[in-house]
Formats: structure tokens, C-alpha cells, sequence
């Protein structure tokens, strides 16, 4: 009988922001939505890693919680953190694109399907962008519509467009004292 592997979790909370955190051994696997319930995270384990046993431990997500907590003052444009990504190589591809979208830019579906050299795979690559287990450290809120408007989000419209916002005005303090 195979061991059930440990994922710990935890809560950011800063200021208006209230997120759960979830990380294996190997690195951060989930990042819940602003103020979602910790059903999210029971939830998506359930079905996307069962035989996982959630751990609540503050300790030993206080690394994740810290570059999170940077990130949502404005403080931090990339992670340093480990990630524990599981999805299928088109999933990896498709994750793997949107972390190389710069901070405070936006970039299209389609733009997205180009990179990974699948020009008509548009709806599947919103299928893997929704997919994705890693909001802002997988940063899925950098994608917009062809025609520039925000599109579907895990967390939510409010958050996404929270994220944008911040990156950019982020981008603006730091041009200003730079």
C-alpha cells in the first residue's frame, strides 16, 4: 500500500489579501484564490492529487508566505520559490510560457498558443491556463483577450484585474524612484 505523501498548508493574510498556500516537499503546488475558503484547497486535492493528506503547518510554508506576502506589496517581481507542478507536457508548456511574461505586461491567448508553436491550440491553452494550480506564481492574471479585455479567472475577475493593477502601479513607483 503506497504511503500518502504530505502537503502542508497554510493562510497569507495582508492587508485585503486572504489566500491559501499548499506545498509538498518538492516545492509550492497550490495558491488558492483571494479570500477563497479552505474548501478550495481540500477540494482541488481531492480531485487533482488524492492520497495526499493536507497538513496545516505555518512553519514550513513561511518561506512561500514571505516571497507572497513581497509580492502583493509590490515589493517582489519574480519567485525564487520551488514549484511541485503536475499537469500533462502541453499543461507544463502552456505554465511554463506564462511565467516568462513579464511582470506588469499582458500577453493574449493566442500569443500564448504562438509560443509553444501551437497556433490553433487557443482553446486548449485556456483549458491548461485554467487549469493552473499556481495563481500569481504561475502568473495566468498576465493573460487578457485578443481584444485587451480581462477573460476568465480561478480567482475571480476582481482579482485579476486587483493583480494587473498592482504590477502596474508597482512598475510606476519604481519608475518614479528609479
Amino acid at each position: 500500500m503506497k504511503e500518502k505523501q504530505h502537503v502542508y498548508w497554510s493562510k497569507v493574510i495582508l492587508q485585503e489579501w486572504s489566500l491559501h498556500l499548499a506545498a509538498t516537499a518538492k516545492g509550492l503546488c497550490f495558491v488558492g484564490s483571494q479570500n477563497g475558503p479552505f474548501a478550495e484547497v481540500s477540494n482541488w486535492f481531492a480531485r487533482r492529487r488524492p492520497g495526499h493528506v493536507l497538513v496545516q503547518d505555518h512553519e514550513q510554508l513561511a518561506p512561500y508566505v514571505a516571497e507572497i506576502s513581497e509580492y502583493l506589496q509590490g515589493a517582489r517581481q519574480q519567485f525564487s520559490l520551488a514549484l511541485d507542478l503536475e499537469g500533462t507536457p502541453f499543461q507544463l508548456s502552456v505554465w511554463d510560457a506564462l511565467c516568462r511574461i513579464p511582470y506588469g505586461q499582458t500577453t493574449t491567448y493566442s500569443e500564448i498558443a504562438a509560443h509553444i508553436k501551437k497556433p490553433a491550440a487557443v482553446r486548449a491553452v485556456g483549458a491548461a491556463i485554467g487549469a493552473n494550480p499556481l495563481l500569481l506564481t504561475v502568473p495566468c492574471h498576465r493573460v487578457v483577450s485578443k481584444d485587451g479585455s480581462l477573460t476568465g479567472y480561478r480567482g475571480g475577475l476582481d482579482m485579476k484585474t486587483a493583480l494587473i493593477a498592482l504590477e502596474k502601479g508597482s512598475l510606476a513607483r519604481g519608475m518614479q524612484h528609479g
